[in-house]
């Protein structure tokens, strides 16, 4: 008898009635909860005086046995709540007056725990969470925002149900703070709300932008870093690309006011001049202009740069800075302005078609300063970053590309300063991807290895260029390592296209460090590495760097230009001889290519380009 009560007593009043009462009794909104148990079911837990009467012919030990009974039973059944998830998968703006923002959410049952039992035999009860109030809430944050805090201003809710639908007004303008925000979906539990959802933002920002002009389409892929007083050669020359530097510390300051989201900006109007006509100098005569938004230290202007940085002597630049209102604020009102006056729409001021948002950002040491941190934590920081630049950007010139840029260190070690750049990029498109997928892209710089020495072809003898994925250097020797990579299904854009890949900087020095002056080398080294690109479908443009020799770049045996310098002027750049690079860069990409690049194929080591260049179709270049 006394086996069998305990068994019924476990199955049909623990394990069928109190469990039930007690989570259907925790889940009443906490405004309405009360002490309403279905029928049935014991009426009174505190007391137990009253039960089933099916139940009652059993329980004979009056009350206070039953009382005992029950909790010692009751003691076994205790329910522990793991809260819903969320998953939000789109989020777009629809007819220019709405944010939608959609998903799935998934309802997680109670489970039942068990008490622990101390050495002097008190049973402990487990901990019990507090409920959710059985509603979704959607909050809206700002890039400088670290997650919901305390803040109870929901953006909007509904009843859970497994899909979700929230639609938000949106003013249609470009400047609205909604078109940069993230959004996330929320229990209230107690007094607080606790995010259950991944972020999202906004993917489509294109779709308010004003310029709407198709991306100008490329004669070639032949491109070159321009001397604005050279221009006339550069035409000559038949650059197709060009690449600009645009250091915002420099701008920020001056006399040209812009209004932007309820407040004015002033900048240097001198300076915009000059790009003004620099650009449409360029775009005008139909070169397709990349512009590289740096961020220089500016001791008047703190909130262009994270926190509490300090300035560093190895840092040639800084990353930008969206992690204060203040610096978000300065920031996209920067980045807008700038993607405001180059859309296009004004001639007068050009169009800028590509935008790399900071330089070989891999580099947190020199190129992208933020302070030392883990790769994941500088990824994170940089994606908050380039989202806003995108946004802008997109929101003003619906068909202009963004892109960040890394070095050709493919795969190393990774320091708190320092990243290989797979592991960068890896890191950023999984970021991306799980937080609204928008279509970055990648200028990546693959100079031979060592930059002092023209030839890349031999470069799998130095141990650090192979043909895998995890190369440790990825450069023109095996470069389809790059685009291989990129073809890969988890790397492509959320549409399934392959991401636009341009080379932005790239050079072969005519100074090798081991032999003196190698012109013939480097003429050759280009016209291997063009063919190359032109025969890769995957890669968008080949910007050489540059036009005229850099000084303190000759001085480390970095000659890349296409002519010398004038070593005594470093004051001023001043070409002085064309080097043989010179002619076979001119006529490379027209009818006259073969003949101009016949003299690289006994240097390269070859009878014909198709031996290393698959695919290679002398008909293309006659």
């Amino acid at each position: 008898m006394t086996l069998y009560f305990w068994n019924y007593l476990w199955y049909n009043v623990c394990k069928t009635d109190i469990v039930p009462l007690r989570i259907w009794f925790l889940r009443l909104s906490q405004r309405s909860r009360r002490f309403i148990p279905p029928d049935g079911i014991i009426s009174s837990i505190k007391t137990g005086r009253k039960c089933d009467m099916k139940k009652k012919n059993l329980i004979k030990g009056g009350a206070a046995g039953l009382l005992t009974l029950l909790l010692t039973a009751a003691m076994g059944c205790f329910a522990s709540f793991a809260y819903d998830s969320a998953s939000l998968k789109t989020c777009t703006v629809e007819n220019r007056n709405t944010v939608v923002i959609t998903g799935t959410a998934e309802k997680d049952m109670p489970q039942e725990t068990v008490p622990e039992t101390l050495e002097d035999g008190t049973v402990v009860p487990p901990e019990t969470e507090v409920p959710d109030d059985g509603y979704y809430y959607l909050f809206e944050l700002q890039p400088y925002e670290t997650g919901i805090g305390s803040r109870t201003d929901y953006a909007a809710w509904c009843d859970k149900t497994e899909k979700l639908k929230f639609s938000l007004p949106f003013s249609g303008g470009d400047s609205d703070p909604r078109l940069y925000s993230r959004f996330v979906v929320a229990l209230k539990i107690g007094d607080t709300y606790q995010a259950i959802s991944a972020p999202i933002y906004v993917t489509n920002p294109g779709d308010v932008a004003s310029f709407t002009e198709e991306y100008p389409e490329a004669m070639s892929k032949k491109g070159l870093l321009i001397e604005l007083d050279m221009l006339g050669d550069a035409m000559e020359l038949g650059v197709k690309h060009t690449t600009i530097n645009i250091p915002y510390h420099h701008i920020i300051g001056g006399n040209l006011k812009y209004h932007y989201n309820g407040k004015d900006y002033y900048f240097n109007e001198e300076l915009i001049a000059s790009y003004d006509k620099m650009i449409s100098s360029f775009s005008n005569k139909g070169i397709i202009v990349t512009a590289i938004l740096l961020n220089g230290w500016n001791d008047a202007h703190p909130e262009l740069h994270e926190a509490g940085l300090a300035k560093s002597s190895s840092a040639f630049y800084y990353g930008f800075n969206v992690s204060t209102p203040e610096g978000y604020e300065t920031t996209r009102a920067l980045f807008s302005f700038m993607a405001e006056r180059y859309s296009g729409a004004d001639y007068k001021h050009g169009r800028v078609s590509n935008w790399i948002v900071g330089n070989e950002v891999n580099n947190n040491k020199n190129w992208n300063y933020v302070g030392p941190m883990d790769l994941a934590s500088y990824t994170k920081l940089y994606e908050k970053n380039f989202r806003v630049a995108y946004t802008a950007i997109k929101s003003r010139s619906k068909n202009a590309r963004v892109f960040f840029s890394t070095d050709y260190e493919w795969k190393k070690q990774n320091t708190n300063l320092q990243y290989a750049a797979k592991d960068f990029i890896d890191l950023f498109n999984a970021g991306i991807s799980a937080e609204g997928n928008i279509e970055w892209g990648l200028a990546y710089h693959p100079y031979p290895y060592p930059m002092t020495e023209p030839e890349f072809w031999d470069d799998d003898q130095t141990g650090m260029v192979n043909e895998t994925f995890e190369s440790p250097v990825v450069n023109f020797k095996n470069l389809h390592v790059l685009t291989d990579y990129f073809q890969q299904a988890h790397m492509r854009t959320a549409g399934g296209q392959v991401r636009h890949i341009i080379l932005s900087e790239e050079g072969f020095t005519s100074d090798s460090i081991s032999r003196g002056k190698v012109y013939d080398i480097q003429a050759a080294a280009f016209a291997y590495a063009y063919y190359l690109v032109d025969n890769n479908p995957y890669i968008d443009a080949f910007i050489l760097n540059r036009q005229v020799d850099a000084i303190t770049e000759v001085e480390t045996s970095c000659a890349f230009g296409l002519w010398t310098v004038d070593m005594s002027r470093p004051d001023k750049v001043i070409a002085v001889m064309p080097k043989n690079i010179y002619q076979v860069f001119k006529h490379i990409d027209t009818r006259k290519s073969l003949r101009y690049s016949e003299f690289a194929k006994s240097i390269v080591g070859i009878s014909d380009w198709s031996e290393v260049i698959p695919g290679f179709d002398p008909e293309k270049y006659q």
